[in-house]
């Protein structure tokens, strides 16, 4: 017999992501290891910038450093971005060089933090259009609020339900 409700459970349920955590391994690294492609050191469970004078608490003694793929490189090899932007307009296409600094400049101030956030691909769609690959959707999202900050325009941002993914779409004609 069913029941009077208009709705369930099961019209509630939260969606699956099926993709999010296929670079995850299922048990953390083991400390320390470094990235064979790019030299990002992974230690007290995080991935950091190599600095030569700085030594894990948790590791004060000698061990030997793993070579692992970093989650990024990852990305980078497989070709499989998290984060999309868009940039379009006449204003993209008079500042180009203006646009391309800033947002590089934005790139280095996030690695500080986060070194797996990182650009991999500008395509250039024609002298209006361009296309930003990224391996993170938080650098995408960074990304268009520095525009909208710097140069105004309109910013639309569009996020995936079912696995990790950010498409910001930025306009100034």
């Amino acid at each position: 017999m069913q029941g009077q409700k208009k709705y369930t459970n099961q019209t509630f349920t939260k969606r699956v992501d099926h993709e999010a955590g296929r670079h995850h391994t299922a048990r953390a690294m083991t400390e320390p290891a470094v990235c064979k492609v790019c030299g990002d050191v992974y230690a007290d469970r995080r991935w950091t910038v190599p600095e030569p004078e700085a030594q894990s608490e948790k590791h004060p003694h000698f061990r030997p450093a793993t070579q692992v793929v970093c989650p990024a490189c990852q990305r980078q090899e497989e070709g499989v971005p998290s984060g999309y932007v868009y940039l379009e307009g006449a204003f993209f296409a008079a500042h180009r060089d203006e646009i391309k600094r800033l947002i590089q400049n934005e790139i280095e101030r996030t690695a500080v933090k986060n070194p797996l956030a990182r650009m991999m691909e500008w395509e250039d769609e024609g002298t209006e259009k361009a296309t930003i690959t990224t391996t993170t959707e938080h650098l995408a999202q960074r990304l268009g609020h520095a525009l909208e900050k710097a140069f105004d325009g309109e910013v639309r941002y569009d996020f995936s339900h079912e696995n990790k993914l950010a498409r910001v779409y930025w306009r100034r004609g």
